[in-house]
């Protein structure tokens, strides 16, 4: 706490010096200068980007020189203009520096300039203003904080901030305000290198503050311009965060109080190095934090001075002043009557105000009873008491709220089966409690004329239901997925030759979840897909295969099966290639055969013409693309039988032209 009237410190000769330069201004404040509103949104308090200039482009280097090429994008661009609030970011970080992704000026709204990804990509924002003809006392301040990659290219390659303000009138540029930061292998005033980086350093500056002293420019035009580029060689990323201060005259939060508050608590700007705060004739020195308490409360009228020193090189020196005046009101703002869809928060109240302290109550359903705009969402219509009052505890001020609780039922209910096939008398039916309006989709795509509580389907799909209610609420089912078959057709498997009392493996389609094999007869398991045959007498068997899928669809396959008594194999001892579809080609023909290992055809000289390889048909009779003449040939087969013993057969064919 600091008391106004009991500091006696001795001015030092660099006080007396300013004491010279300041007298013949201190008249100025002799009466309060009203605070002076801002341009509109360059706050960015609108929430959005009216009033500003989005610019996207590109940066290149060329003969020593870094430059932005960018152009006005009609907008901001998703991604290169992000815009961050306190009702959906207030615990955000940013990834590389760990500092909030809001400026903790108290602001509810800040954005994002550039991104992390590279590409060579440069970003702008600009707003342009003219200082009121009758201010000579203003001054704003904006806020930024800045991350680059350095990967130690040349100063003109690397990534940057480009900060400008203009004097626009007189076509000069603000020096003490204008600034560009690049990051260049050495430790930076402020900068701090990021844990999170990997192989490339990381260099981050957590928010830090300016001052744009606009003293004596009333009437001028001025142009803020911010400006983020990568690195040249696309590779290295740098972006920065931004904000603008609400309140642009040369005063500060406090400076305003309520006639019964107890205390006075005045904050100079955030984002300083160093404050130094003084007595109206810079006499005595009574503070050297951002913020400064007064008890009680000193007389109506006090003028104060603070000295801001910026991080070392960004910035120039300035000294801001206020004169302290009792005419504070405190008006509490719960804002419009609204309806809080089953349980889901809505923002409650409005932005907050420096030098003001909020309460709520009940505080039931609230996510935080003590600022100024919580979410709300009760489980039961709720009235919300706002107490709002001045920061030294006077002016309290109350209103209300009614936040409606509407509970809107999304369960959904299946009639029938969720699978079933076309052919059975089975059904899918969902169910939805009736409300005010109901839009069936399926596979996300809305059903036309489908707004009934009960929807039969008649088509597989994922299925779910949109509900309104009379309040508006709008909320959506369960996803159920229905699945509708139609049996697949028949078929009938190729023929199937066993030897008697040797097993034959077997094999039925594979697409259903159960399988039937009928009759039963000789096989080692009728329910599965692969059973073993196993006869001990020569006959013909035919067999259905009834498959079953999960929907219920039934599908009826035929195998036959026919047992011999041993192994047979033999080669057809002539064959006519003359292309009529008739014996043009020449393979083996066997029975009981599990594998046929080679069959090779030789000329008569030893020269080997044709090898069978798996899934051919047999020699067509040509020999490298060339049909043959009549000739004759020789053949040499070796096979494994079905009684796991080798075969090998050879004999001789003749090819008749």
């Amino acid at each position: 706490m600091q008391n106004f009237n009991n500091q006696n410190i001795d001015i030092k000769d660099l006080f007396l010096q300013r004491l010279i330069l300041t007298c013949c201004i201190l008249g100025l404040f002799s009466l309060r200068v009203s605070a002076q509103s801002c341009p509109p949104n360059i706050d960015f308090e609108d929430g959005n980007f009216n009033g500003w200039t989005c610019y996207t482009g590109y940066t290149t280097a060329a003969s020593g020189y870094n430059e932005i090429i960018i152009t006005p994008s009609g907008g901001p661009i998703p991604d290169r203009h992000t815009m961050y609030s306190a009702a959906n970011n207030s615990n955000e970080s940013d990834f590389y520096g760990g500092f909030p992704v809001l400026c903790p000026n108290g602001s509810a709204y800040s954005v994002r300039l550039g991104n992390n990804s590279g590409g060579g990509e440069a970003e702008g924002l600009s707003y342009q203003f003219t200082i009121p003809a009758n201010r000579n006392t203003y001054a704003l301040i904006y806020h930024y904080a800045v991350v680059f990659q350095d990967p130690n290219h040349l100063e003109y390659q690397q990534p940057r901030l480009v900060i400008e303000v203009t004097n626009v009138t007189d076509n000069s540029l603000i020096s003490c305000s204008s600034f560009t930061f690049i990051p260049y292998g050495s430790t930076l005033p402020g900068f701090f290198i990021s844990p999170q980086s990997d192989t490339t350093p990381v260099w981050c500056k957590p928010w830090s503050a300016v001052t744009i002293n606009l003293n004596n420019m009333a009437g001028k035009t001025i142009q803020l311009f911010f400006k983020t580029a990568d690195c040249t060689f696309r590779k290295h990323f740098g972006y920065a965060y931004l904000d603008v201060n609400s309140e642009c005259s040369n005063e500060f939060t406090g400076a305003t109080y309520c006639p019964d508050d107890t205390v006075v608590t005045v904050i100079a700007p955030y984002g300083y190095q160093n404050y130094t705060w003084f007595n109206n004739n810079f006499s005595q020195v009574l503070g050297n934090q951002q913020t400064i308490n007064f008890t009680p409360p000193p007389p109506a009228g006090t003028t104060i001075a603070v000295e801001l020193i910026p991080y070392n090189g960004y910035g120039c020196q300035d000294t801001l002043y206020a004169r302290l005046v009792d005419t504070l009101k405190v008006k509490a703002d719960a804002g419009s009557d609204k309806v809080s869809c089953n349980q889901n928060p809505v923002m409650i109240g409005v932005n907050s105000k420096p030098g003001e302290s909020y309460s709520w109550s009940p505080n039931n359903g609230l996510s935080n009873p003590g600022i100024a705009n919580p979410s709300a969402g009760p489980s039961t219509t709720t009235d919300y008491v706002l107490t709002a009052r001045s920061s030294g505890g006077g002016c309290v001020s109350m209103d209300t709220v009614i936040i409606k609780a509407s509970i809107i039922d999304s369960s959904m209910q299946l009639l029938g089966k969720s699978g079933f096939c076309t052919t059975s008398n089975d059904s899918a039916v969902l169910v939805v409690q009736p409300t005010a309006s109901i839009q069936w989709y399926k596979n996300l795509l809305p059903v036309t004329g489908a707004m009934q509580s009960k929807y039969r389907i008649t088509q597989t799909g994922n299925y779910y239901a949109k509900l309104i209610n009379s309040d508006g609420c709008q909320v959506f089912t369960r996803t159920q997925p229905i699945k509708i078959e139609s049996p697949v057709p028949g078929t009938a498997y190729s023929v199937k030759y066993a030897v008697v009392n040797i097993p034959l493996p077997l094999a039925s389609r594979n697409f259903g979840v159960n399988v039937l094999w009928k009759p039963s007869t000789f096989l080692d398991n009728s329910t599965v897909i692969n059973p073993l045959f196993k006869s001990p007498i020569v006959e013909d068997i035919m067999y259905t295969i009834e498959i079953t899928t999960a929907s219920g669809c039934l599908t009826v396959d035929t195998q036959l099966v026919k047992t011999i008594k041993e192994v047979q194999i033999f080669v057809p001892n002539a064959f006519t290639p003359n292309g009529d579809g008739i014996n043009d080609k020449i393979k083996p023909i066997m029975y009981g055969v599990k594998e046929l290992r080679s069959f090779r055809i030789y000329t008569r000289w030893g020269q080997l013409v044709y090898d069978m390889q798996p899934n051919e048909e047999g020699w067509d009779g040509r020999i490298k693309g060339i049909f043959q003449t009549t000739n004759t040939y020789v053949w040499v087969l070796e096979a494994e039988g079905l009684d796991n013993r080798i075969y090998l057969k050879k004999g001789s064919i003749v090819l008749i032209k």
